[in-house]
Parts: structure tokens; C-alpha cells; sequence
């Protein structure tokens, strides 16, 4: 004979569910805000909509975020700048050349935040960085800073190595990060207003940019670099 009768059975089981609801909360409320600060920008954004659309009162979103400007960076943490600890371990333990290792960055951050609803948040940030200075100076702390800083490594890698002739790294970076950005703004804007004809294909686009900038970066000449990357490039 069981040691519980099935009402204790029940209450455990309800409690657990219980317990597994509010661990889940924060992550559907964190869900819930990206969409939505992604449809309607920062401004437009109210927090009842975002406790209303992961299906818990205004009161519960305060337990955990305690404004909505905390709610946007917590956003910000999940989807985008919480990833640079994995892509820097990657980027210590790669043992490809800095060419592939470029290669893989660009791909990475399509698959992680290009691609994904998370590339909103850049195009939220160049629209309304400029009237909230707290967030901006958020956003470049903990993404823009550590963007720009593993682009540097990765760059500086390759002139260490001899693969990358020496170029200004500030600079260098932001020829990289340029088709990144306009890819991202593509997808949130402008792809809207051209016909389907004229639509990009992002790993196509990227495949093509990212063989440019290598040519550049290249310390061999036109003669020695192999037929692949030109032949990637015309597909």
C-alpha cells in the first residue's frame, strides 16, 4: 500500500507543477518583451502588454524586472551580449586559420542574432539610442565593447600569424561589422520595400562579403589566392 493517499499525491503534484511555472516566468517574460520591443520599438513597448502576452499579471513581471528599462537590458543579456563569454572561450580554443576563424564569426552571429528576432534590438537601438542615454550607454558596454573586441583579436590573430597583412584595427573592424549591420537592417527594414525579386539571400550576401574582405585582409597576392573562394563568391 502506498505510504500516500492520492489528495497528498494530488497536492504534490500541483505544487511541483507550481514550482515549475515560476521557474519558466522569467524566460516567458523575457520571450514575450523581445517581441514585442521589437514590433513596437522601446517607446511603444507597456509592461502590462509584455506580462499580458506571457500570460501573468503586471504585479508578477515587477517581482522580477523591476522597471522596464531593467527588462530591456535583461532582453539585451539573453539573446545577445550573454553570448560573447562562449564566442571568446571559442575564440581561445580555435585552432583553424584566422581566415575560417572570420569565417565562423560572421556565420555565428547570422545563425545566433542575425537571423533571429534578437536583430531587431540593432535596429532598435539606432532608432532610439540617441533619447534614452542610459541604454545607450548600456548597449555599447555590453555589446558594442566586446563586439569590437573580439573582432580585434580575431584580426590581430591573423597578422600574428602572418595570414593578415597589418591594417588600422579600429578601422578594420568596422569593415567587418558594416555588412553585418546592413544585413540586419535589411531584415527589419528596408527588405520591406523591395520587390521579391530584388530580396537578399543573407548566407549568400555574407559568403560574399566576408570572401571580399578576406581578399583584402590577405598577405598573398590575386596569383595565389585558391579558385574556391572565387567560385564561392560567383554562386
Amino acid at each position: 500500500m502506498s505510504s500516500s493517499c492520492p489528495i497528498e499525491q494530488i497536492v504534490a503534484t500541483v505544487r511541483a507543477k507550481r514550482e515549475r511555472r515560476k521557474d519558466a516566468r522569467p524566460g516567458e517574460l523575457l520571450a514575450a518583451a523581445l517581441d514585442l520591443f521589437v514590433e513596437k520599438g522601446f517607446v511603444g513597448t507597456r509592461a502590462e502588454e509584455v506580462a499580458k502576452r506571457a500570460g501573468v499579471s503586471k504585479g508578477t513581471l515587477f517581482l522580477y524586472f523591476s522597471s522596464k528599462e531593467e527588462l530591456f537590458k535583461a532582453v539585451v543579456r539573453e539573446n545577445i551580449s550573454g553570448r560573447f563569454g562562449v564566442w571568446n572561450e571559442e575564440f581561445n580554443n580555435y585552432q583553424g586559420s584566422s581566415a575560417d576563424m572570420l569565417r565562423y564569426c560572421v556565420k555565428a552571429w547570422w545563425e545566433h542574432i542575425g537571423a533571429t528576432k534578437a536583430a531587431g534590438i540593432i535596429k532598435l537601438m539606432m532608432s532610439e539610442a540617441g533619447n534614452f542615454p542610459e541604454l545607450a550607454a548600456f548597449y555599447n558596454a555590453e555589446v558594442i565593447q566586446p563586439g569590437h573586441e573580439l573582432l580585434q583579436r580575431i584580426l590581430q590573430r591573423g597578422v600574428d600569424r602572418g595570414e593578415f597583412r597589418a591594417i588600422d584595427e579600429k578601422y578594420g573592424v568596422y569593415t567587418v561589422l558594416a555588412p553585418m549591420l546592413f544585413l540586419a537592417t535589411w531584415k527589419n527594414c528596408w527588405g520591406a520595400c523591395h520587390e521579391a525579386g530584388m530580396q537578399i539571400d543573407p548566407e549568400q550576401y555574407m559568403a560574399v562579403q566576408v570572401e571580399t574582405i578576406l581578399y583584402g585582409l590577405s598577405t598573398r597576392t590575386a596569383a595565389d589566392a585558391p579558385p574556391v573562394q572565387a567560385a564561392a563568391c560567383a554562386k
